[in-house]
């Protein structure tokens, strides 16, 4: 079941001719629903600045319509940060002269879990088993007489600091988001009975509006109030697997035709899933990937499974495999469109240690992809040359996704290690969350593997607690490695995920400029100063050749 809200929302000018408050409820369908949530916000426009009612308004406009047109792996509070700087610089820069100033809190429920985004002077309770807690702050001045006047606001300086505060949700809990019209005239105490008192949230919110004119507020009032009535998945795997319930294929068999498809071969087939080569009304072969018969009952697999697609669709691009939409599939599978060439392992296999030349053109295409990937916020958790395909147009694509985590929409058991154990990295044996340092390192064991054939702590059983000291640098096997890729692999491989390369951008970087970086060994006086040796070298020849004649005429 997914997450089930009530809400509703009362807003009044009072006394004031124009009402310079905004609200926005934004409930999506169900599929957005689970990647990014549901959106509550409300804005308070500073009647002091240019247009308060409009920096209010076009604030929470382009928050509701910029916030779903994110990547949905991004995580809430990463992809509020980037859109509230973009809207704060366009407030900043589009006063006329004056500034147009709003305070905002926008509040995201997804899952089972909250993401506050907040800046200003509205406030923000959690009201639960009667008790009602305040948690946002207010960013004002606290001098005597300056209570009211703004420190922190969206447009009021060029760079913003937004707080935001991330928790879980309790079932039958409810948040209420008040400007200031309302706090600043009613106390907690006043607002906590209203709320124990109304027990409809309509009726709730028109009254907390209602009793701050009552009791004399001279501002615009407003009140947004939201209900948990049923908590959502723990994952986006389970919010997908509540969508579309399929059976598995059955056994299918070359020359079948299946939904459209016809089935050519079963390309593979082991405990976790069936791979099949299918082709289209077009004669494009494509791979359909499912679950085996045992796996019928498994759910946790069929979401996996989905969750694999859903993650293929969001980081589509040259260096990914295509996946096909197939809207009208009755059963449980996905399909990807069958790239031709080979991996990175059989490519090892055939021709063995690859060239530096060819090394250094999979290194940075393998660096663009995970750079693609990590900016979607996933982690890929099974980097290895297995999971590389080489096109036959020398293209490099990652493929298998089914160990793909994205922070925020992804659970991990505690005490699993997913992955390949001589790819895995340090901090992960540790216990450490999935991160894209982990991604890094994977890659790092790979290029290794691919130039020496070795791996740098040594090959890694199942079920083995390795331990990592220093990795064998990668000359002990491959002599003619230039020394400042030595030292690129090296630090890509460390034990400490701080001393490694932070992003697959900054390993690129490193890479492309690693032919002009000095050399810091200590070179043979030969290799420094050729021309004087040798000229030394023929000097002290001549002197012996000298020697011996003059010995030899005496004799």
């Amino acid at each position: 079941m997914g997450l089930h809200l009530s809400y509703a929302e009362s807003s009044a000018s009072g006394p004031r001719v124009e009402n310079q408050d905004a609200v926005r409820l934004v409930t999506p369908a169900p599929s957005l629903a689970g990647s990014k949530g549901y959106l509550f916000a409300l804005a308070d426009g500073v009647s002091q600045c240019a247009d308060g009612g409009l920096a209010a308004r076009s604030t929470l406009q382009a928050l509701a319509h910029d916030y779903y047109a994110t990547p949905e792996t991004w995580g809430v509070a990463q992809a509020l940060d980037r859109l509230l700087l973009a809207q704060n610089r366009w407030l900043h820069a589009n006063g006329g002269g004056q500034p147009l100033l709003t305070t905002l809190s926008a509040l995201v429920m997804r899952g089972r879990h909250f993401t506050l985004a907040h800046i200003g002077d509205c406030r923000v309770y959690r009201w639960f088993a009667g008790q009602l807690q305040r948690i946002s702050e207010d960013h004002v001045w606290g001098q005597p007489g300056m209570q009211h006047v703004l420190k922190r606001a969206m447009g009021l300086e060029q760079h913003v600091v937004v707080d935001y505060l991330d928790g879980e949700l309790r079932l039958g809990e409810s948040f209420l988001l008040v400007s200031d019209g309302i706090w600043a005239t009613l106390s907690e105490a006043s607002i906590a009975g209203i709320l124990r008192d109304e027990q409809q949230l309509q009726a709730a919110s028109q009254a907390l509006v209602s009793a701050a004119h009552q009791a004399g507020s001279q501002d615009n009032a407003s009140a947004v109030l939201v209900r948990v009535d049923e908590l959502g998945e723990t994952s986006l795997g389970d919010a997908l697997g509540q969508l579309d319930q399929w059976p598995l294929p059955p056994l299918l068999k070359p020359g079948q035709v299946f939904e459209g498809w016809q089935v050519e071969a079963l390309v593979g087939q082991n405990r976790q899933s069936v791979l099949y080569r299918v082709r289209d009304n077009q004669q494009q072969p494509w791979l359909l990937k499912t679950l085996p018969a045992s796996r019928d009952s498994d759910s946790t697999a069929g979401n996996a499974l989905l969750q694999e697609e859903w993650f293929l669709r969001r980081v589509a691009g040259r260096y990914f495999p295509e996946v096909h939409h197939a809207n009208q599939r009755q059963h449980l599978y996905y399909l990807m469109r069958e790239h031709p060439g080979i991996t990175l392992a059989e490519h090892y296999h055939v021709h063995g240690n690859f060239g530096l030349n060819q090394w250094l053109g999979i290194a940075s295409l393998l660096l663009r992809a995970l750079g693609m990937l990590h900016r979607r916020n996933i982690v890929h958790r099974d980097i290895k040359p297995e999971n590389l395909l080489l096109n036959n147009d020398g293209e490099l694509r990652v493929l298998d996704f089914g160990l793909a985590y994205c922070p925020g929409l992804s659970n991990q058991a505690l005490g699993e290690l997913p992955g390949t154990p001589s790819f895995i990295a340090p901090e992960a044996y540790a216990g450490a969350p999935p991160s894209a340092a982990q991604d890094l390192y994977s890659a790092g064991v790979t290029l290794y593997y691919l130039l020496t054939g070795h791996y740098p702590y040594g090959e890694i059983e199942a079920f083995q607690r390795p331990r990592f000291g220093t990795p064998v640098a990668a000359n002990r096997y491959r002599p003619d490695l230039p020394e400042w890729l030595v030292k690129n692999l090296d630090k890509a491989l460390t034990s400490d995920p701080t001393q490694r390369f932070e992003t697959a951008e900054e390993w690129l970087l490193a890479l492309q400029q690693g032919e002009h970086q000095p050399s810091t060994r200590h070179r043979p006086l030969l290799e420094r100063e050729p021309l004087k040796v040798w000229r030394a070298l023929a000097l002290a020849s001549l002197l012996v050749n000298g020697l011996l004649l003059i010995w030899l005429l005496h004799a």
